[in-house]
């Protein structure tokens, strides 16, 4: 089946190709990054989510002569293709399109432009507005309004919580964890669960591990079942919801967090030093200077996540260098008939 949108929508490149076509290419595009950086190593075969699976999306919008487009960019263009259906999406966050169409024809009027972030949590779903409109007893009150009426948990506008009617929560192993607005959460929940595997499997064993980049504990609760976990992360609402999910989930090794820029200070040799285990989470950007540290560590093993193959090549290629294995590879493709694909490696000492 291909979506409507197909050919004109900028999300999806490669709908039309059949199954193994698709995967073929894929693959090839990390084989090619690997070879750039003579990487040698036994790539998995992919692990493909499945459709109507992605539970985050950023929309544009824009309303003229009366009419609200709402939906992603045409391809090379800034265009907005006004969205009907999405393989990608989950049902639920195409269902509430309508609605929302219907909130921003109101609140946008003459005429105005917003970007809409929204996610569906295990609770339901929240928006995050970045638009021009300032948020006056006016605007909050209309949001409230529409929250209500389109079942939304919360609204943050202009980077502030705005509305609140309910609280946005995701299972994380054993811990049912509170997130803040706007924090980070892997695309698809089935992809989640292929990571949170891999990583788990790669770092059994290990009694001390320090999960870097660690999000709102994506890695941290299930990696803390069987190890005591140092978990640092740079945004503190996250950080927070980490320490909270901690103290109130049982069956937990202890767990413990930093608020640090691991761009700017990695974790130092001498701070590794107790650990004999670490997850690497970073964004697309990677995470050249903590590669450049544990490169010239004792740590056993490194269980590294990447949506960025490039990146994780270039890290890699240091860890390589600084005499790890790279035993195993998988590719997780929770990004949909686009050119991104995740990385999941696993180096030992």
């Amino acid at each position: 089946m291909i979506c409507r949108h197909f050919s004109s929508c900028g999300g999806c490149s490669y709908q039309d190709l059949p199954d193994d076509a698709y995967l073929a290419l894929k693959r090839q595009t990390v084989v090619q990054v690997l070879k750039r950086f003579e990487i040698s190593t036994e790539l998995a075969a992919i692990v493909a989510v499945p459709p109507a699976t992605r539970r985050r999306a950023t929309m544009k919008a824009t309303l003229k002569d009366g009419i609200v487009l709402l939906g992603f960019h045409a391809a090379r263009s800034h265009d907005i293709v006004d969205l009907e259906e999405c393989l990608v999406l989950r049902p639920a966050l195409t269902a509430i399109l309508p609605g929302l169409r219907a909130m921003l024809a109101e609140m946008l009027a003459p005429e105005g432009d917003a970007e809409l972030r929204l996610t569906e949590s295990q609770s339901g779903i929240e928006l995050a507005l970045r638009w021009s409109k300032p948020n006056d007893t006016t605007t909050i009150a209309a949001l409230a309004r529409w929250a209500g009426k389109l079942g939304l948990l919360r609204i943050t506008a202009r980077g502030l919580v705005v509305v609140t009617l309910g609280e946005s929560k995701v299972r994380l192993g054993k811990a049912l964890v509170t997130l803040p607005p706007e924090a980070f959460l892997q695309p698809t929940a089935e992809g989640e669960k292929v990571l949170q595997d891999f990583v788990t499997q790669t770092l059994k064993g290990a009694k001390r591990v320090a999960d870097l980049f660690c999000g709102c504990g994506t890695f941290t609760f299930p990696l803390a079942e069987k190890a005591r976990v140092h978990a640092v992360e740079l945004d503190v609402p996250m950080l927070e919801a980490v320490s909270a999910a901690a103290k109130t989930t049982p069956g937990l090794k202890p767990i413990t967090t930093d608020k640090r820029n691991l761009f700017k200070r990695p974790l130092s040799a001498f701070e590794l030093k107790d650990f004999d285990g670490v997850c690497l989470d970073p964004p697309r950007a990677g995470a050249l200077e903590q590669a450049k540290v544990l490169a010239a560590s004792k740590i056993a093993r490194i269980a590294y996540v990447s949506c960025d193959a490039e990146s994780f090549a270039r890290d890699a290629r240091i860890l390589l260098d600084g005499g790890y294995r790279l035993t195993q590879l998988v590719p997780v493709d929770q990004f949909l008939w686009s050119s991104h694909i995740e990385l999941a490696g696993a180096f030992m000492r």
